[in-house]
């Protein structure tokens, strides 16, 4: 059953530019990850500094993996610094 996940990240404004550049980093390796389905990084037209990526993997393995791919855990390190507050993670299955 494929696994769709949203995660939620509100980056300090100063720090932008180089989120960005974080990102783009993470969603090409992330792409070519066994089991990636979707990985967007989509940019809230309202609240500068706010990004959302929208996941949808194959599996909950899958995703599982993904977790401990060093490209994600540098991610989340070099990226900490920049966060205006904690990740917001959301993990669910497709109903209709």
């Amino acid at each position: 059953m494929n696994l769709h996940v949203i995660a939620l990240f509100k980056f300090n404004e100063n720090y932008l530019m180089d989120a960005v550049e974080l990102f783009q980093s993470l969603v090409k390796e992330t792409r070519k990850e066994e089991g990636c389905l979707q990985y967007d990084l989509i940019e809230d037209k309202d609240n500068k500094g706010t990004f959302f990526m929208v996941e949808l993997w194959e599996s909950v393995d899958h995703h599982n993996r993904h977790n401990g791919q060093d490209h994600l855990l540098d991610f989340r390190k070099d990226a900490a610094k920049m966060l205006e507050s904690s990740v917001e993670v959301y993990k669910g299955f497709k109903i209709y």
